[in-house]
């Protein structure tokens, strides 16, 4: 069974840091485009960051977090993360892990964790 757990979300200070973490299993992760989507109450689930498969090394990031958040992936823990720095209220969201593999149709979803960025 598939499965995407996503851990390190909480309750920061403007200006603080955090490291999300997301576990794999069930798949074969280095074949899958690794990503973080986001949704704020009352907005759509937006695009934070993508690192692709181990056969390329594609990064990118959406325009609100670039300079401040860096995806990675560690293929022998099969574990993507995800460090925030500089965190801002806008940053406040529901954090969701997200694997792809375009060429056999394959998607799977974390349940969230959740970040909320106040002072």
């Amino acid at each position: 069974q598939a499965q995407l757990v996503e851990s390190g979300g909480g309750l920061v200070q403007p200006g603080g840091s955090l490291r999300l973490s997301c576990a794999a299993s069930g798949f074969a992760f280095v074949s899958y485009a690794m990503s973080w989507y986001r949704q704020a109450p009352g907005k759509e689930r937006e695009l934070v960051a993508v690192i692709t498969s181990s056969a390329g090394d594609s990064i990118n990031y959406a325009d609100s977090v670039k300079g401040r958040f860096t995806i990675s992936r560690d293929n022998a823990k099969k574990t993507v993360f995800l460090q925030m720095n500089n965190l801002k209220p806008e940053d406040t969201a529901v954090y969701y892990c997200n694997a792809q593999w375009r060429l056999l149709h394959k998607t799977y979803w974390g349940q969230g964790t959740q970040v909320t960025v106040s002072s």
